[in-house]
């Protein structure tokens, strides 16, 4: 496994965020559009896999950690603006959910 600075883990922007809508992508069966708010700034898009494990409703309202600063990146020609973080189970990812109290926003370090 690579190692990286400390320096270099600084770089990312990792945050507590709320799925405020999710839906499922037209003739895409494993992943969902989600929007999510990141605290101040405008809601952000991130697409997500797990849609044939999860439905979008499991998602609405719910807080999670992820990564913000990631680099856009087109997916099934949807912007992705982040990436949700998870725990790898065999195909059925684990995301990384908080409790209610944490703030939105929340940086994580």
């Amino acid at each position: 496994m690579k190692t990286v600075s400390y320096t270099e883990f600084k770089q990312l922007d990792i945050r507590i965020v709320k799925v405020i809508k999710a839906e499922s992508i037209p003739k895409k069966s494993r992943i969902l559009k989600l929007t999510v708010d990141v605290g101040s700034e405008e809601p952000r898009t991130i697409i997500a896999g797990g849609a044939e494990f999860y439905s979008p409703e499991q998602f609405v309202g719910r807080k999670y950690v992820a990564l913000i600063n990631l680099e856009p990146r087109k997916i099934a020609e949807i912007e992705s603006q982040g990436m949700l973080l998870a725990a790898v189970a065999g195909e059925k990812p684990l995301w990384l959910k908080v409790e209610d109290s944490a703030p939105i926003g929340a940086k994580v370090i």
